[in-house]
This record gives C-alpha cells, sequence and structure tokens, in this order.
C-alpha cells in the first residue's frame, strides 16, 4: 500500500484550463473519493493519477515516488474502469490472470493470487465462465479481482457502478467496502454519486469547476459544510436554501427574517456589517419536523406530497415563491394544498454570505457535530 500526494495540479487543454492547481494528500490505507457534477475534473484528475493524461504542471508523488513522467505500469497503480473492459473470449480466470501473464510472473504464482482474489469476491464457482455468461454485477467483480491479483500500491475506481441497476449498485457497493476492510488499500474512487461517497470514503473530496471546494470526512462535509455548493451537493435529498434578511447581530446570535415564518435566533459568527443584507440560509429536510417547536419556523402551502413508507416528504411553497422539502413521518396525512408549519433546532441551520461562504457556527449542538 502507498500514500499518494498531489502539490498543485494544474491541467491545460491548449487555451483552456480544466484543473486549477489542485492540492491533496491521500494516505496509506485511506478510501478518498472524489465527487463533482459532470465536467468537474475529477475523472481527468483521476487518470492524471493513473498516468493516462500529462500533468501540465504540479508533482505527483506516489509512496514518496515522483511519478509526472512515469508510464501507467511503472507507478504501482490498478484501475477499474466503468465499462468493465474484459475479454469476450476468455474465462474469467484468463481475465484475471491475463496482466500478470503478460509481466511473465510465475505460473503457480499468477494461480496463487487469482484464486485467493477470486475468494475474497466470490468468484470461485465462475473461474470457468466467459463474460456473456455473467450478471453486471459479477462483470464487475471479475474487472476489480483483475486489479487485486496485481497487488497495486493505489486501487483507482472510474465510476465502476455507473452501469448497474439499483439493486446491483447497492450490492456492489458493500463489496467494495468490505473488499477496502479486507484489503487494508489505498483506493481513489470517482463517482457523481454523493450517496457511494458518503457510505464509502474515509475522506470525501468535492470538486466544482477544476477545483477542490472542500475535503473532509462524510460527516465534516454533512454538518459543517464550508460553501452553498457543498451544502446543495451533499445529502439526499438537497438541502433546502432561501434567502433571509439579518435583522440584528449580537456576540455569537443573529436575528434573521425568514419568508413565511417567524424572526429566528441563529447561533452564528456574522459582523455588524451584515445587518440589512440578505444572506442565504440553509436546512437539510431531515432536520424539519411538522409543528413549530425549534427555534426556527417556516410556513407554506403543500405543493406535492412523495410517500415512500417509512417517510413521506412534504414539499412547501414559501410566502417568497421559495420550496422547501420536509421530511414527514411516513403515516403523514398532509395533503397537497393545506398550508402548514414546519420548524427546526437553530443549531441545524446554516448560513452563507453573498459568495456562498458558510458563516461560522458558534457551539454546535452534538447533534449536529461531525462524528470523527
Amino acid at each position: 500500500m502507498a500514500d499518494l500526494k498531489l502539490d498543485q495540479i494544474h491541467k491545460s487543454y491548449g487555451a483552456v484550463d480544466v484543473l486549477h492547481g489542485i492540492d491533496l494528500d491521500v494516505k496509506d490505507g485511506e478510501f478518498v473519493v472524489f465527487v463533482g457534477p459532470s465536467g468537474c475534473g475529477k475523472s481527468t484528475l483521476l487518470r492524471i493519477i493513473a498516468g493516462l493524461e500529462d500533468i501540465t504542471s504540479g508533482d505527483l508523488m506516489i509512496d514518496g515516488d515522483l511519478v509526472n513522467t512515469k508510464s501507467p505500469r511503472d507507478r504501482g497503480i490498478a484501475m477499474v474502469f466503468q465499462s468493465y473492459a474484459l475479454y469476450p473470449h476468455m474465462t474469467v480466470y484468463k481475465n484475471m490472470a491475463f496482466g500478470l501473464k503478460l509481466d511473465k510472473q510465475d505460473k503457480a504464482a499468477i494461480d496463487a493470487r487469482v484464486r485467493e482474489a477470486a475468494r475474497i469476491l466470490q468468484l470461485d464457482q465462475l473461474l470457468d465462465r466467459r463474460p456473456s455468461e455473467l450478471s453486471g454485477g459479477q462483470r464487475q467483480r471479475v474487472a476489480i479481482g483483475r486489479a487485486i491479483v496485481r497487488q497495486p500500491k493505489v486501487f483507482l475506481f472510474d465510476e465502476p457502478l455507473s452501469n448497474l441497476d439499483a439493486a446491483l449498485r447497492v450490492q456492489t457497493r458493500l463489496e467494495i467496502a468490505k473488499l477496502h476492510q479486507e484489503l487494508k488499500s489505498t483506493i481513489v474512487y470517482v463517482t457523481h454519486d454523493q450517496v457511494e461517497a458518503m457510505t464509502l470514503a474515509d475522506k470525501i473530496v468535492v470538486m466544482n469547476g477544476g477545483n477542490v471546494e472542500q475535503v473532509g470526512s462524510p460527516m465534516q462535509l454533512y454538518h459543517h459544510p464550508q460553501t452553498r455548493f457543498v451544502a446543495g451537493f451533499i445529502g439526499s435529498p438537497a438541502m433546502n436554501f432561501t434567502n433571509v434578511g439579518i435583522d440584528k447581530v449580537e456576540p455569537g446570535k443573529v436575528t434573521v427574517s425568514i419568508p413565511g415564518g417567524t424572526p429566528s435566533v441563529l447561533p452564528f459568527d456574522v459582523d455588524q456589517n451584515e445587518v440589512g443584507q440578505q444572506v442565504e440560509l440553509g436546512i437539510r429536510p431531515e432536520h424539519l419536523s411538522l409543528g413549530d417547536d425549534g427555534e426556527l419556523t417556516v410556513h407554506g402551502e403543500v405543493d406535492v406530497v412523495e410517500k415512500l413508507g417509512d417517510s413521506t416528504y412534504l414539499y412547501l411553497k414559501l410566502a417568497n415563491g421559495d420550496r422547501v422539502t420536509v421530511r414527514a413521518p411516513g403515516h403523514s396525512r398532509v395533503k397537497i394544498g393545506e398550508t402548514v408549519t414546519a420548524s427546526a433546532s437553530a443549531g441545524a441551520a446554516h448560513l452563507f454570505n453573498g459568495n456562498g461562504k458558510a458563516f461560522a457556527k458558534v457551539d454546535c449542538p452534538a447533534e449536529y457535530s461531525a462524528d470523527e
């Protein structure tokens, strides 16, 4: 296994800059996930680590070794692609063994590695089958097995679950998590699915427009997003946002006016010069509940109801036209057209300035702290 260091990585295609100075440290054995919208640069960054793209400027270190000019095969990495990339005429065994044969490894060593990888991935009974005889999840496991047998320093995964249906995505995600626990390997994983990121990662790197917006554990990003972009990207359903006016600022607290609600005192450090300004309030659907028990309240008309069994999502239209999602109990009988009140603890709120930067929260309650 190995650590990974990216120092001011820039990537340009002619006059177009796609990565703008990426700094990142990945510790030995960490599971790091790159997330972000399409075109944010996450796959380009992964391909740079793999050696499939050249670095315009900056340094890339794997296990303390500068690898900027090294070929992919000399970097000690193994990559699992979205498309599986299996040889259709070869059996599972031969697909997994092929790279080792090219490297002229000992036949007994190849056999031992392939069978150990098959055991880890529960492919023992499938070694004589060809890819056409496998399900999508089984094919992806073969692709992962082909990477395992190489015993790389770093595993790279490029959206490996995108081609699977919902049930197989969950199953294969669990298998990748168990694989990491067993191998204690360094993994860099790219996905656009923030649920994958939250459930798999030790550390998440949120990218936007070729920049790193924030790096942290899943719960750090969930509870303490540093920007509005991160707050809206992490969490499902997405965080609610609405513009609020700042009425009053005191040490460690701020009073805001909420559209369709009552003035609320929130625990944030805000400068006096923000009084009278409009800022953005964020609150997650799961932190809102029906009723007015919390310090922060909103009133709105229900225009959509989604029943999911264990929970019901209510979509409220506020006085200013903004929509707010509330997670209610599955047995909720609220109907479209009703006007309801929802509330949350002040500690669950987030505030963002006009540049999308988060205001610092004061004395965050334990239930809204990152669980490290």
